[in-house]
């Protein structure tokens, strides 16, 4: 459950405030904060409230060195003491919809919106249905990377590693994608101010 007694930082300032750390103090997360990061991702929104999402934890030197050399040995994994390899698999969602259509509907509205689900998915092919659910994956990543901000955590989002590896490593599905591991610690350095396109650069009112 999350301490409400913590002051977390305004998303505004946890957005400005975060940037891409490699290095890291040898210090554990405690489980309290680990849990209370998770459970502010957990509440990512997805379509059709899917959630397709799933964390392991890599906290074991052992098997956190073994990721690094399945990350090409980038310095992060190494130096962080916890990386969260973030992986979705949508097999598992659309055989547990029933835990995830909302409870306030009626039981022929709970049936009717699981058929419509699994209707529109059994016309996609496996890569389709993993490419979608993968895609989804990256709401999760954007609140994980602000939550642990909030919490006074530095992170590292990374994209270079061996997916095959990195499933054979943790025992993933076969079926899993990966759209990031993430380096999370106290950081022990200050890392590159932020470099961003103007508002006005990216945004276009219609």
């Amino acid at each position: 459950m999350m301490n409400t007694s913590i002051d977390f930082r305004s998303v505004r300032d946890a957005a400005e405030q975060r940037r891409s750390i490699r290095a890291y103090e040898p210090v554990p997360i405690p489980r309290e904060d680990m849990e209370e990061i998770l459970d502010v991702v957990r509440r990512a929104p997805s379509a059709f409230n899917v959630q397709p999402w799933r964390f392991v934890v890599v906290e074991t030197p052992e098997l956190k060195e073994r990721l690094a050399a399945a990350a090409f040995n980038q310095r992060q994994v190494h130096s962080a003491p916890a990386v969260i390899v973030l992986y979705t698999d949508m097999k598992s969602s659309l055989e547990s919809l029933d835990s995830v259509v909302h409870p306030g509907l009626g039981p022929e509205q709970q049936e009717a919106t699981q058929r419509t689900i699994r209707n529109m998915f059994a016309k996609q092919s496996e890569d389709e249905r993993e490419t979608w659910a993968q895609g989804q994956g990256y709401i999760a990543l954007g609140y994980l990377l602000l939550a642990a901000e909030a919490r006074g955590y530095r992170t590292s989002p990374m994209a270079g590693f061996d997916p095959a590896a990195v499933k054979a490593l943790l025992d993933l599905p076969e079926n899993a994608r990966i759209p990031a591991l993430v380096a999370i610690g106290r950081g022990a350095e200050e890392g590159f101010p932020q470099h961003r396109l103007p508002l006005e650069s990216i945004v276009r009112v219609a």
